[in-house]
């Protein structure tokens, strides 16, 4: 593990434990408002985040080791995200919490055990051309820090 690493782990796992403790404190009624940006429930879009985790965690992994992604269009990406929020319409909020800290916890290991090397190796995503570490910061990190600040907004 290098500073780089560990830094971008910190800084995801600041990201996530500020949405858990966010989450742990809503009530009921805060839990079932409505994100305006996305559209779906507070718990659904916390639910989102949660089952991110893993698959952008996949995607900083397999570019890390040099292999090419699985093409992904906005329209596969939006198709799935919509297919997720009507199966987790009924989440609970200890469910999404469970998976943010594990989830997050198995994320921040990823990053953590890349090398300077790794975290400099390139891949494309939907057609953009990004570095593992450039992953880390613009979909891992912002990922969990964009749909915190709608939950924020929703919640008051």
């Amino acid at each position: 593990m290098g500073e780089r690493a560990e830094a971008l782990a910190s800084q995801f796992e600041q990201a996530n434990d500020a949405l858990i403790n966010s989450i742990e404190s809503m009530n009921d009624a805060q839990w079932k408002e409505i994100c305006s940006g996305e559209q779906w429930s507070v718990g659904v879009t916390a639910h989102h985040v949660a089952g991110g985790h893993p698959v952008i965690g996949g995607m900083v992994q397999m570019v890390a080791a040099g292999q090419p992604l699985p093409p992904l269009t906005w329209e596969q990406l939006e198709q799935s995200n919509q297919q997720h929020a009507k199966e987790s319409a009924h989440c609970t909020k200890e469910e999404t919490l469970a998976m943010l800290r594990q989830n997050g916890q198995t994320a921040a290991e990823t990053v953590r055990s890349l090398t300077d090397e790794q975290l400099a190796r390139s891949g494309s995503i939907i057609g953009n051309a990004m570095t593992a570490e450039q992953i880390v910061e613009n979909i891992m990190i912002a990922h969990v820090r964009e749909h915190s600040a709608s939950i924020k907004q929703a919640t008051g």
